[in-house]
């Protein structure tokens, strides 16, 4: 490993050294490390937006909307191409949970995504896309 000096303003240290409680990091170097490679992944991902990946879409919805089961199931039948598995968690009388595996390109993952989670009465959606090695 090489041993690095960066200069940050007070303002974004307190950023980093807030993230470092937050969750739990042993010291700032791990911290740094797992931003720069978060950073470093946004930047091959816009550069490359055909560029092969896998992804995990997770999304919160109200099972009880109207058709939108099966708006969702048509829409994931519609892009069968894309979706590798999808688990189905009930979270409570109102709500439900999926996380749908995905492999594509980065482009097409994200407006597969964007579809679902735009769709009405989906509450929450984040899509995590990991490039192929």
């Amino acid at each position: 490993m090489q041993r690095v000096t960066v200069t940050l303003d007070e303002e974004l240290l307190g950023e980093v050294d807030a993230l470092i409680q937050e969750r739990g990091y042993q010291n700032r170097s791990e911290a740094i490390r797992d931003l720069t490679r978060s950073g470093l992944q946004q930047v091959r991902e816009e550069a490359a937006p055909q560029a092969p990946c896998m992804g995990a879409l997770v999304y919160v919805y109200d099972h009880a909307a109207r058709e939108l089961s099966k708006r969702l199931t048509r829409h994931s039948h519609a892009n069968h191409d894309l979706t590798l598995s999808t688990l189905h968690v009930h979270l409570n009388a109102e709500s439900c949970m999926e996380v749908a595996l995905l492999k594509g390109q980065s482009d097409q993952l994200k407006q597969f995504a964007a579809e679902v989670t735009s769709s009405r009465s989906v509450r929450h959606g984040r899509l995590v896309l990991i490039p192929e090695e």
